[in-house]
């Protein structure tokens, strides 16, 4: 079991190796990261400097970031790789890491991407005639992706499932999940409208067990099959996914990102298990500056790369200084999410693909933040999320969340009515191209109230890893 899960990783981590064959290349590189780890880390004065190096340098790189939550904050090392095919468009990319957290829980990945990036065309002007005014517009370009992930996990709540559950049905479990697979996003109808074509294919292998020494049973002990479908055995899973994403540039007043998109969940061996997911995701961002950035991660990076651009050649990263000195920058935000699972006569959703809402799920994403992480889990989820985040003073920047939501064991009970209800507000620190950092303060619901600090596993401006359900 163990060598079939670290194999994919062992073979996309020797694409790190055959980059690093390229000496000339690579040891320049290795050359100029050691050059500027010195004279930024000789001076106590060049402090932030020397903190760049070391957590957004590359090749190599401190890696840092929260695992799921319960898990900690996972610490290891990165490797980051740039090169382009001669004569030809496409610019590659390799990310690969390796983090552990202190309660054992630890992830291993490698992530390569391929990004074509078409020559701009040479356009011959009059003398005397003025050159057009740069487009601030957003630029999508065709990405293809190609990962190996492997993460375990030692500490998840699981309550049951549905909304009806109570904080006493508490208890844990552990869980390790490989995935191998590939993505792509293809740009159809680009300049105002900005629609891409997402798909997806993945193998996923997972492996649940139990959790002792929690504050709470293991799951085992309190659960069966019948009220934690998939507990007793997990099948193998090819996975497919199809989506549109719309991201039109409408004005300077009001930005969206649209997500729409069906997957496919083919159990190998047991069909009890297999189901199909819809999922919504409408993202709204209205600037109250011109200069507020867009909060979505930029396609053209991995996990471990904060490049400002696609087309930049040397692979730079917003620094700390220039996020001191930035503009003012604030928005108000609205989303609306929904997903929903659809199951054949006799069969059902196995619990640990089922999303969750309260606190934090496994990918880290934080909804009803007032409730215990992953508190409600079953196959349909509703979410309205508001929000307003401002920057006080450089990088340090203050934010105020309102949201809504429901779990349903079916998809008729999927509506607005009894929703659960949570407030948060706190402060968040973008720094560079360091990971987003959030201290968050909730309330709201009947069951107390919760601070939470997180720290974003991807840098600033780098894309999102293989979701884990």
């Amino acid at each position: 079991m163990r060598i079939r899960i670290l194999l994919p990783i062992l073979l996309l981590f020797a694409l790190a190796g055959a980059a690093v064959a390229q000496e000339s290349k690579f040891q320049a590189e290795l050359r100029h990261e050691g050059e500027k780890l010195k004279s930024s880390c000789g001076d106590i004065k060049s402090f932030a400097g020397c903190a760049e190096v070391l957590f957004t340098g590359q090749p190599f790189h401190i890696a840092a970031g929260s695992l799921a939550p319960q898990n900690g904050v996972g610490l290891g090392l990165a490797f980051v790789e740039h090169w382009n095919l001669q004569d030809k468009p496409w610019r590659l990319s390799l990310n690969a890491d390796a983090v552990a957290s202190f309660n054992g829980s630890w992830r291993a990945g490698a992530y390569l991407k391929a990004v074509y990036v078409p020559e701009k065309k040479i356009v011959m002007r009059p003398g005397g005639t003025a050159a057009p005014k740069p487009k601030l517009e957003l630029t999508e370009y065709p990405v293809l992706n190609l990962y190996a992930q492997s993460i375990s996990l030692n500490k998840i709540a699981y309550f049951g499932l549905g909304q009806s559950t109570t904080v006493a049905d508490r208890s844990y479990f552990g869980m390790t999940e490989t995935i191998v697979g590939t993505s792509a996003l293809l740009p159809v109808v680009g300049h105002r409208l900005n629609l891409s074509l997402y798909g997806e294919a993945n193998g996923r292998f997972i492996d649940i067990r139990a959790s002792h020494g929690q504050p709470s049973p293991s799951i085992e002990q309190v659960y069966t099959e019948a009220t934690a479908p998939g507990l007793t055995s997990q099948p193998a899973f090819a996975q497919f996914g199809q989506g549109i994403r719309l991201r039109p540039n409408l004005s300077d007043y009001l930005r969206l990102n649209y997500l729409i998109s069906v997957q496919e969940f083919i159990a190998a061996g047991d069909s009890r298990f297999s189901f199909r997911r819809f999922t919504i995701d409408l993202n709204h961002q209205i600037p109250l500056y011109k200069t507020t950035r867009r909060p979505w991660p930029q396609d053209h990076n991995g996990p471990n790369d904060c490049s400002s651009s696609a087309t930049d050649s040397k692979h730079e990263c917003e620094t700390i200084k220039e996020s001191i000195s930035r503009n003012r920058e604030g928005s108000i935000g609205a989303r609306l999410f929904i997903s929903q699972s659809f199951t054949s006569s006799g069969s059902v959703v196995p619990f640990y693909f089922q999303p969750t809402l309260g606190g934090g799920d496994l990918n880290g994403h934080q909804s009803l933040q007032s409730y215990q992480d992953y508190r409600f889990r079953a196959p349909n989820v509703l979410l309205l999320q508001g929000s307003f985040e401002h920057s006080i003073r450089g990088p340090l920047g203050f934010s105020f969340i309102a949201e809504v939501g429901k779990a349903a064991l079916t998809r008729q009970d999927l509506d607005f009515s009894h929703l659960a209800h949570s407030y948060a507000t706190g402060l968040t620190l973008r720094a560079g191209g360091f990971p987003m950092v959030s201290l968050m303060f909730a309330w709201g619901s009947h069951e107390g109230n919760r601070t939470i600090a997180q720290m974003n596993p991807s840098l600033l401006g780098g894309s999102a890893r293989p979701s884990l359900y």
